[in-house]
C-alpha cells in the first residue's frame, strides 16, 4: 500500500501539483517563488552526501517536512535539481523514476569539468584550450603546450573561484607545482586551462521543454571579482543579431545532445565574433537572476514550467536590468529600497565570508538611467561591496 503524506506534509493533495528540486539553497527557494504563482507546490531536499541525513524541507523556511525522499519522489510529477553537485547515488535514485529532469547526464557534464571538456569537443563546440592533469608531470607539459598563461582547475565541487589556482609566471607555475606534490590526481584529476585575452564574459540562458522546443533570453553581461559575480547587465549592450544567434546555436546544440529539458545557462568569452564556451550550468543561474524583474517569466519561472510540462513563458527583455549580487555582508538598511526601481531579493542565510546572501535587482528604460542607478546603489553598498563595484566602473 502507498503510505500516505501526513503531519507537516498535509498541504500536499495532489501529486500531479508536486515538483521535488534537489537542493535546499537560494535557488531552490526562488523555484518555489516561481512556481507558487503557477499553482504547483515545491520540496526541496537536503542533500547530503550521507543517505541517512537527507530530508525533505521546505524550501523557504527550510523546516522539515514528515516526508521521506522516497516518497517525494513517488508523488510528484517531475524532480529537478538547484545545483550540479550532487551526491551520485542521490542522482541514481532520481534518474531511476524517470522524473528526473533535466537528467543525469545533464548533471554529470555540470559536475565534472572532463565531462563537459568531453562533451563540447564531440560537439565541436570552441572552447579553451586544455590539458587534463593527472599528476605533476602533467602539470609540466601543459604549461609547456599552453602557457605562460594558465589556470588550472579541479575537475569537481569548483564553484565561485574555490578549486583553482592561476599561474601567470614561471614563479607562480613553480609554487603551483610544490603545492600538488602530495595532491591525489586520483581521487581529483585537474584541468589546465590557456588563459585567453578575450573581451568580456557574457552568458546565455535558455529554456527547453519536453517536447524539445527552445527559447532564448537575450545574452548577457557578466563582471566578476575574485572568481564571484559582481555584477551583470541584460540585455547585454553591444550585442549584434548573429552574436545571439550564434551562442543560441551552441545552446541548442548541447541542449540537443543532452535530451535537456529546463534552463541551462551557458557562459561564453566573447573574443570579437568568435564565442569560446567557458562552463554550462544544468540549472537556474546566478547570471539570470535579472529575469525576475527583466522579462515576463523569469527563469525559475520558465523552468517550473518546462519540467512540469507547461508551456513556456515570455523570454524578451521588458527593460534593462543590473542585477549586483550581495556577498558576505548583513541585509542593507531600507535606504537601499528607498531608491526607484530597485529590487532587493535576500536569501535568509547567516552571514559567512564569500557567501551569497542575496541580489538587488535595478531596473530602467535606458543605459544612462541605469548608470545612475548603479551609482546610486554603489554608495550605499558595504566597503567590501563598493570596492568590487568601482573597479568593474573602472
Amino acid at each position: 500500500m502507498t503510505q500516505q503524506f501526513d503531519g507537516n506534509a498535509a498541504f500536499l493533495n495532489n501529486g500531479n501539483d508536486l515538483i521535488v528540486v534537489l537542493g535546499h539553497g537560494q535557488l531552490a527557494r526562488m523555484m518555489y517563488l516561481g512556481a507558487s504563482q503557477l499553482g504547483l507546490n515545491i520540496i526541496a531536499v537536503d542533500a547530503a552526501k550521507d543517505p541517512a541525513q537527507r530530508a525533505c524541507v521546505n524550501p523557504v523556511c527550510k523546516s522539515i517536512l514528515n516526508v521521506s525522499v522516497e516518497q517525494a519522489f513517488e508523488h510528484c510529477v517531475a524532480i529537478t535539481s538547484e545545483f550540479e553537485h550532487l551526491p551520485k547515488d542521490l542522482v541514481a535514485q532520481a534518474e531511476s523514476t524517470g522524473k528526473f529532469k533535466p537528467n543525469a547526464k545533464a548533471i554529470a557534464a555540470g559536475a565534472d569539468r572532463i565531462v563537459e571538456k568531453q562533451l563540447l569537443e564531440s560537439l565541436n563546440i570552441p572552447n579553451c584550450a586544455h590539458q587534463i592533469v593527472r599528476s605533476v608531470e602533467d602539470l609540466k607539459s601543459a604549461y609547456q603546450t599552453l602557457g605562460p598563461k594558465l589556470i588550472l582547475k579541479t575537475s569537481r565541487d569548483g564553484y565561485d573561484g574555490y578549486g583553482q589556482w592561476r599561474m601567470f609566471n614561471q614563479a607562480e607555475f613553480k609554487q603551483v607545482c610544490g603545492e600538488l606534490e602530495t595532491f591525489d590526481f586520483e581521487h581529483m584529476p585537474l584541468v589546465a586551462e590557456q588563459c585567453v585575452q578575450f573581451e568580456r564574459e557574457i552568458s546565455l540562458l535558455g529554456v527547453t521543454d519536453s517536447q524539445g522546443n527552445h527559447q532564448y533570453y537575450p545574452l548577457t553581461e557578466n563582471h566578476h571579482g575574485a572568481g564571484q559575480l559582481v555584477l551583470s547587465l541584460a540585455p547585454a549592450p553591444n550585442v549584434t543579431a548573429e552574436l545571439q544567434e550564434k551562442a543560441q546555436a551552441i545552446h541548442q546544440k548541447m541542449a540537443t545532445e543532452l535530451n535537456y529539458t529546463g534552463v541551462l545557462a551557458v557562459e561564453l568569452f566573447q573574443i570579437g565574433d568568435e564565442l569560446l564556451v567557458n562552463e554550462i550550468a544544468p540549472r537556474v543561474h546566478n547570471s539570470g537572476h535579472w529575469t525576475q524583474q527583466g522579462a515576463a517569466a523569469s527563469q525559475f519561472e520558465n523552468h517550473i514550467r518546462a519540467v512540469a510540462g507547461l508551456p513556456l513563458g515570455d523570454t524578451q527583455a521588458q527593460h534593462l536590468v543590473a542585477m549586483v549580487n550581495y556577498v558576505g555582508e548583513a541585509k542593507p538598511s531600507s535606504d537601499l529600497l528607498a531608491l526607484k526601481n530597485t529590487h532587493l531579493h535576500w536569501y535568509d542565510k547567516e552571514v559567512r565570508a564569500k557567501r551569497k546572501m542575496g541580489h538587488i535587482n535595478l531596473v530602467a528604460n535606458s543605459e544612462s538611467e541605469l548608470q545612475a542607478l548603479i551609482d546610486q546603489v554603489h554608495k550605499l553598498l558595504p566597503e567590501s561591496l563598493a570596492n568590487n563595484l568601482a573597479k568593474i566602473k573602472q
